[in-house]
């Protein structure tokens, strides 16, 4: 570096290198210009001088300089660095490994840009290239254990375990019999534990549990030693040393889930399904009795035995489980208890059990069959109980009046308000529901997870200013609303983007959907730092698990569901195009001159309020980031803070399809990726592709009410193209006939005939119904009456509790509303719609969407109690006026 410099300046270039490293910018751009002064051209000088300013928030002139400073001096390997150091700092890393590249021409063994681009091969999964690399990493450097190590890792990344076993062997093979020294144990430890686990990914079993018996004395981790023994036993089938380990590792644990599995495996008592014959089940009764005498205190000993129990003993061991639980007062016990309601029969036992104890503990003050008296607060978790799962019932009155009992007993109890809150959700009343969880906010400002409740329950009530002042309450002071994004807060984002869906506001919503989707490339570009972190830590497991996990990123639900966010927000841009700047100066030529210029002067007014105010966020932002290095860590002000760039788009469904891939690859086993795979490549009229969508769904959910119509539509637009004429038409054509006999719902019917049998398989399913309405008036406009008719005959049927029919039943509040829209939107019957909602109106009372005779469009019940004090940072609750937006998705059900 600094070739053909004079000693002088080849000292102030070192120089400038050195404060590049250690972040003193200023004074390397000094040295720097030091020496342009006398050698303006000096390539590599140019090329440092524009990398400092790269770091110093200047990218245009550092781009200028590196491309000078390269043009000038092109066979300079420190020039192609820099240019790929630029490259790397925007994230544009194939870039960045073409110019290291260029760099190893000039200078093949440079150890620093062999390892640069080594980290750049493992960021792109370029992983041939990445063993490469290592590779020469190591050839050049064979005493530096990290090389050893990497090469390793790139062999296991590169499917070739049983390769990275060998080259840790040899490792091993070059050190002392003495080794580790005492600082270098936990490091040492790790390989030893990594190589085992590489082992038992090969096969080799038996020579990955005598591998880790044998270095038993030098594994720190001596919990990782015992899970990876016992693994190994149960993979090798010595079950019966597999099951005393398991014991071992319970003492140690006894609360941990995965050791009971374990042990049940076994003792071969262990089902996926969950599924077990009566003796199995008493010899697993049997185990967990014992087990739960040997700990005691362990909560899980006693909860898993209600999973497999049947009958009385089921009853028996629920009343043993949960009596203690609300003695003590533990708040998650519904939750605890939840999964057993998907079990037939359990529901009906916990519902008789719950309220045999409310009623001996109304009248008696304690448990059946007991004479010792239990506190007060006894009775108030048991009424707590017992909403809950009224609620989760889908009985909401009864729900509330249970809870409003538990109010009255004890008004000081923050989880009364905050489940009376969830329990007026579920029933259709969402502002009341946002004006109770306000309630319980105010009694514990300082409870950030009761705040957080709240606020998604305003914006389920799309009170959307009201929910952004509630949920800053926990942010820094300063930029507020921008410190939720800076978090990373995508429950916050993902709730308040379907708000805006629901009220039309798709620049808002398209805007809150993709900062979730940026934060995915932000988590993404955050592993870079690991890739060398972790081979130096030596925390090899966890960085070949963390990798793993970044290849699934994309199949997390919070990005499935920004994704369709935003889909859905381009479907309905296209559907509905905003105005184009020709349609505006149309309107503008229809107005009056005075009026043209009154409206100019308000927008010229308008952007320059929006610019001073930039100006002034970028003034105070500026004064308040000043690094010590004297770095401005100037956030950038959002310049289009309502999202109406966003919906300037010229192709809505070029964009959603960048989307659709995503999900495509990522959630393919998803039905709402096909259905929206359906709605855009049929408005882009892809054929095949909406062909392919409907295949897919029909292998997904062949009965999905969802999958019917995409078929029924597909079909039914087929028949109405008209005769094919190019090539490309008639292949496509081709390709239709030979595939429509594969679909077994067809059968060479009609499409008529195929709707009927639908119908006739899911007669007593009110959305089953539904969709055959719907698709009749798509095939027959002429038959409204007849699809009205088929909605309108629907029976509500009453659930069976006890075997006996219950007060609830098996329609779904969001079920009953999407069908109202249909008969007001799509089938434009008011008479019938009308009709339907005060049917609506008896089953769901509370609904405010259905005007129910509880709810709080008519009545301020619910909300007399709320919290008027705004002290501490307070809000005041909103007014209920009129109904909520009726979307369908301000009913989904988001969960705490």
């Amino acid at each position: 570096m600094g070739a053909s410099l004079p000693p002088k300046e080849a000292n102030l270039f070192k120089l400038i290198v050195k404060s590049y490293e250690t972040k003193q910018y200023k004074k390397g751009l000094k040295a720097a210009d030091a020496i342009l002064k006398k050698f303006p051209e000096h390539g590599e000088t140019l090329s440092m001088k524009g990398l400092t300013l790269n770091c110093m928030d200047r990218k245009a002139e550092a781009y200028d300089l590196v491309r000078l400073g390269l043009k000038n001096d092109l066979k300079s390997h420190v020039c192609w660095h820099v240019y790929g150091l630029l490259y790397r700092s925007d994230r544009d890393y194939r870039e960045a490994i073409k110019c290291y590249r260029n760099a190893l021409r000039i200078d093949p063994d440079n150890i620093e840009i062999l390892r640069d681009l080594s980290l750049l091969q493992a960021q792109m999964r370029d992983l041939t290239g990445f063993v490469e690399t290592r590779q020469r990493l190591l050839s050049l450097k064979p005493n530096h254990r990290m090389n050893w190590i990497g090469f390793a890792v790139a062999h296991h990344l590169d499917s070739n375990a049983s390769k990275g076993v060998e080259i840790l062997e040899a490792y091993e093979g070059t050190l002392e019999e003495d080794y580790p020294p005492d600082n270098e144990r936990c490091e040492h430890s790790e390989m030893l534990l990594y190589k085992v686990s590489l082992l038992e990914e090969c096969g080799s079993l038996e020579r990955a549990l005598e591998e880790l018996q044998r270095k038993e004395a030098k594994i720190v981790d001596k919990l990782a030693y015992k899970e990876l023994e016992v693994s190994l036993f149960v993979k090798l089938n010595r079950l019966e040393e597999g099951a005393k380990l398991y014991r071992m590792l319970l003492s140690m644990n006894p609360d941990n889930y995965r050791y009971y599995e374990g042990l049940q495996r076994c003792l071969g008592l262990y089902s996926e399904k969950g599924q077990y014959s009566s003796d199995e089940i008493d010899q697993l009764n049997t185990l967990y009795q014992s087990l739960q005498q040997e700990y005691k205190w362990s909560s899980a000993a006693k909860r898993i035995p209600l999973d497999f129990l049947q009958g009385e003993k089921f009853e028996e061991a629920a009343v043993n489980y949960i009596r203690p639980l609300l003695t003590k007062g533990v708040p998650s016990l519904f939750s605890d208890l939840s999964p057993l309601y998907a079990q037939p029969g359990k529901a009906d036992i916990i519902e008789k059990l719950i309220l045999d104890l409310e009623e001996s503990l109304r009248k008696t003050g304690g448990y059946p069959g007991r004479t010792e008296k239990e506190p007060p607060s006894t009775y108030l978790w048991t009424l707590f109980l017992v909403a809950q799962h009224y609620d989760r019932r889908s009985q909401y009155s009864i729900a509330l009046d249970k809870i409003d009992e538990a109010i009255n007993h004890t008004p000081t109890v923050i989880d009364l308000y905050s489940a009376k809150s969830r329990i007026l959700k579920h029933a259709g009343d969402l502002k009341a529901a946002a004006a109770l969880a306000d309630e319980a906010r105010c009694m514990d400002l300082a409870d950030r997870y009761i705040n957080s409740e709240c606020v998604k329950r305003m914006l389920q009530a799309d009170q959307v200013t009201l929910a952004e002042k509630t949920a800053v309450l926990f942010t820094k002071d300063g930029d507020q609303h921008n410190n939720l994004y800076d978090m990373q807060c995508m429950w916050y984002e993902l709730a308040s983007g379907e708000s805006y869906l629901r009220q039309g506001d798709l620049g808002r919503s398209l805007k809150k959907f993709l900062a979730v989707e940026k934060h995915y490339t932000d988590i993404t570009e955050d592993q870079f730092d690991f890739h060398s972190y972790c081979f130096r830590k030596m925390t090899l497991r966890t960085y070949v698990e963390m990798l793993k996990f970044q290849d699934r990123l994309h199949s997390h639900s919070y990005f499935h569901k920004a994704a369709s966010g935003a889909i859905r927000c381009y479907i309905k841009l296209f559907d509905a195009p905003s105005k184009s700047a020709t349609e505006e100066d149309e309107e503008m030529s229809k107005l009056l001159p005075s009026q043209k210029k009154k409206l100019r002067q308000k927008q010229r007014k308008a952007e320059a309020r929006a610019k001073k105010e930039a100006e002034s966020k970028n003034e105070e932002a500026t004064a308040s980031n000043v690094s010590k290095s004297g770095k401005k860590n100037v956030k950038a002000v959002d310049l289009d803070p309502h999202g109406v760039k966003l919906l300037q788009v010229e192709d809505p469904m070029m964009e959603a399809t960048k989307y659709l891939k995503l999900l495509q690859k990522n959630s393919a086993d998803s039905l709402e990726t096909h259905l929206l795979s359906f709605e855009v490549n049929m408005r882009k009229q892809k054929v095949l592709l909406a062909f392919q969508a409907v295949k897919n769904l029909l292998r997904l959910d062949a009965e999905s009410p969802d999958s019917h119509c995409c078929l029924i539509r597909f079909f039914n637009k087929v028949n109405s193209m008209p005769a094919p004429v190019s090539d490309a038409e008639r292949l496509v054509w081709n390709v239709l006939e030979a595939e429509r006999p594969s679909i077994s719902q067809l059968n060479e019917k009609s499409l008529m005939d195929t709707n009927m049998s639908f119908l006739k398989k899911h007669e007593d399913s009110l959305m089953h119904r539904v969709a055959v309405a719907e698709m009749l008036y798509l095939l027959e406009p002429n038959k409204k009456s007849e699809a009205v008719k088929l909605i309108e005959e629907s029976s509500n049927n009453r659930l069976l509790i006890n075997g006996a029919p219950g007060p609830a039943g098996q329609w779904k509040l969001k079920d009953c509303i999407s069908v109202h829209k249909l008969l007001e939107s799509i089938l434009v019957d008011k008479d019938a719609s009308s009709r339907w909602k005060t049917r609506c109106a008896e089953y769901f009372p509370h609904s405010v969407y259905f005007e129910g005779s509880q709810s709080s469009v008519l009545s301020n019940a619910y909300l007399n109690s709320a919290c008027q004090n705004s002290e501490n940072g307070a809000t005041n609750p909103p007014e209920i006026t009129g109904s909520v937006n009726g979307k369908l998705e301000t009913f989904k059900d988001l969960k705490i």
